[in-house]
């Protein structure tokens, strides 16, 4: 391709007025083409002046320590293993699109471009880990310590606000993926409840059935003895001790349903009429009746008489 920079006699341009003149006399001669370049034909003069190169080198380099400067020069590191079957895998992977797919053009493995810049990554990720082993070695030959010690404290860069706002955050995360992870399994578990309590059930509808037939075969004559009525005996008689349990536990911990705001006041206790309720109760004196009713006059009469 042909070079392309802002023709010139041979000098530098000094200045923005000297560069807006050459670009006048270039438009006024033709040279100018469209767009912002001059298509330039001649013979370009590489200029490779080492010793000045050297001298400004030279000028600019600060002789400073290595622990300054951290500059290393090392190999690559051991290709790990997990690399090794990644890049085997990616490998694989390109070959199966290029096999799979006819619209695709074949590229070998040493030219394939995305392949290798798979490598090109891999190689600056095993640079990096050799200068990084190699570099704490040095540190710590020069007495340079790499880890924060355990007691060390600095000024945070957030408020102390700012982070309490950031761990209230946090916690709600957690709490909310805490619970929505205990309803699942709540809700596992109920199902895993129905379906045994729906295997125990049919079950027990198959062993009952058995039984049927073998009394039946028993009035037959095809049975000789009753030993099927012991099993049936245990069977029922461990599923007593099973409703037995359920009693218990129901005694104990009640059948479900609402819990919250039992014990929450309402107009009536506020008032201390359910006092006098379960006081009434307690004597046995039915609703709406008086516990100190006054008798009526023929029986005060009578009661006066007596006396």
């Amino acid at each position: 391709m042909a070079d392309f920079e802002l023709q010139d006699s041979g000098s530098e341009f000094d200045s923005e007025d000297n560069s807006d003149a050459e670009l006048q006399a270039a438009f006024e001669r033709g040279d100018l083409k469209p767009g912002l370049n001059v298509e330039f034909s001649g013979q370009r003069n590489k200029i490779n002046d080492i010793t000045k190169l050297l001298a400004k080198a030279h000028a600019i380099r600060l002789d400073l320590p290595w622990v300054e400067r951290l500059d290393m020069i090392n190999n690559l590191a051991p290709l790990a293993p997990e690399l090794a079957v990644q890049l085997e895998k990616h490998e694989q992977k390109r070959a199966n699109q290029f096999k799979g797919n006819a619209k695709i053009p074949y590229v070998r493995p040493e030219e394939d471009p995305v392949l290798n810049d798979f490598k090109r990554e891999m190689l600056f990720h095993r640079q990096a880990q050799s200068a990084v082993l190699e570099g704490i070695k040095r540190l710590h030959e020069l007495g340079i310590k790499t880890r924060r010690p355990d007691d060390y404290f600095a000024e945070m860069a957030k408020s102390d606000e700012h982070m309490q706002k950031v761990r209230a955050n946090l916690m709600a995360k957690q709490q909310g993926q805490a619970k929505s992870e205990r309803i699942k399994q709540i809700r596992e578990q109920r199902k895993m409840g129905k379906m045994l309590a729906k295997q125990t059930k049919v079950q027990r509808e198959a062993e009952k059935k058995e039984m049927l037939d073998k009394l039946k075969k028993f009035r037959k004559g095809k049975l000789k003895n009753l030993d099927f009525l012991e099993d049936a005996k245990a069977l029922e008689s461990k599923q007593k001790q099973s409703a037995d349990k359920r009693k218990l536990r129901n005694k104990k911990f009640g059948f479900g349903g609402k819990k919250k705001g039992l014990k929450r006041n309402t107009k009536s206790s506020a008032a201390g009429l359910d006092s006098e309720k379960s006081t009434r109760r307690q004597r046995g004196v039915k609703a709406g009746a008086s516990v100190n009713k006054r008798l009526g006059k023929s029986r005060r009469m009578k009661a006066k008489g007596r006396k």
